[in-house]
C-alpha cells in the first residue's frame, strides 16, 4: 500500500477502525480511480489474498458514508468508486468502452449550474454526467 500512515490518519480523523481491509480499501480506490467493486476486491487481494467480498463491500461503504471516498454511477452502469471528494466535480463517460474521467466544474462555482427554477432549495451541488467517445474508441472507429 502506498501511503499507510496517510490512509490510517484518514480513517482515525473520520473516526473509523483502522483495519487491514479497510486500509486497503482505501489503497486500491486511491490507486485504481473510478473503478468497479469487482475491481476493488482484485485489487484489494493482491494486498490482502484472503479477504472476503463482504470486508470489500463494508469497506465501501464504511468509506462513502465518512466521506472519503465517493460513489458513482453513471446510467445504465454499475458502482464506481473515486478518492476525490470534497469538490463538486463531474464526470465523462463513454458510450463505447466505459471509461470514466473527471470533468471539473462546468461553470463558476459549486454548484456549478445554476437551475431554472430551484423550487425552493437551497442549491450546493450539481451532479452532471456528460456522455461521448473517448479518444480510443473514436480512434479505432476511424
Amino acid at each position: 500500500m502506498s501511503s499507510r500512515p496517510h490512509y490510517e490518519q484518514m480513517l482515525r480523523g473520520a473516526e473509523l477502525r483502522v483495519t487491514r481491509p479497510r486500509l486497503a480499501v482505501l489503497d486500491a480506490v486511491h490507486q485504481h480511480p473510478h473503478s468497479d467493486t469487482d475491481s476493488i476486491l482484485s485489487a484489494v487481494r493482491v494486498a490482502l489474498p484472503e479477504v472476503s467480498h463482504q470486508a470489500v463491500y463494508d469497506g465501501l461503504n464504511a468509506l462513502t458514508e465518512a466521506g472519503l471516498v465517493r460513489r458513482i454511477q453513471p446510467r445504465g452502469t454499475v458502482a464506481r468508486y473515486e478518492s476525490r471528494v470534497g469538490d463538486n466535480h463531474h464526470h465523462v463517460v463513454c458510450r463505447v468502452c466505459g471509461a470514466i474521467a473527471d470533468v471539473d466544474c462546468a461553470v463558476g462555482h459549486a454548484p456549478c449550474l445554476n437551475a431554472s427554477d430551484d423550487n425552493g432549495f437551497h442549491i450546493d451541488e450539481a451532479e452532471v454526467i456528460y456522455w461521448g467517445t473517448c479518444s480510443d474508441c473514436s480512434t479505432a472507429r476511424i
